[in-house]
């Protein structure tokens, strides 16, 4: 039997960019924040037949982008610096889920970090600095 996403509380993210090759892309509301996943298939896989390590970063960096853009009211930001660390392998089937959280707010710039996790089980976990673009809310 198969993970069902919808069938747990998910609701779809719609395909956009790059991104949507990547998924089909998952959100889930969490009390004051949100989850984000994907449900691995053989795209995502390596020629060892285990999600790749780019998989991971692209949805690790897609969680600490939207944490970032929800935390600031919106207001859209890049990537400056994520560093990853890859904790366990994740296998085609499996559903994988990116928690953020911001650790400080500045003028221009995000601190985040931020984990990828199958269940209990810690996949990758990252942190890293969003360069936050135009002028701040209010």
């Amino acid at each position: 039997m198969s993970f069902d996403p919808a069938a747990e509380g998910w609701s779809p993210w719609p395909p956009s960019g790059f991104s949507g090759f990547t998924g089909p892309r998952w959100s889930r509301a969490e009390g004051d924040g949100w989850a984000y996943g994907v449900l691995a298939d053989e795209r995502h896989a390596n020629n060892h037949g285990i999600v790749h390590g780019g998989m991971l970063v692209t949805l690790l960096d897609n969680t600490l982008g939207i944490t970032v853009y929800r935390a600031t009211g919106k207001r859209p930001g890049v990537t400056m610096q994520l560093n990853t660390q890859f904790l366990s392998a994740a296998h085609p089937g499996e559903f994988l889920e990116g928690r953020g959280e911001v650790l400080r707010l500045a003028r221009s710039v995000a601190f985040v970090r931020g984990t990828v996790s199958v269940g209990d089980r810690l996949v990758a976990a990252g942190d890293g600095v969003w360069k936050l673009l135009g002028a701040p809310p209010g």
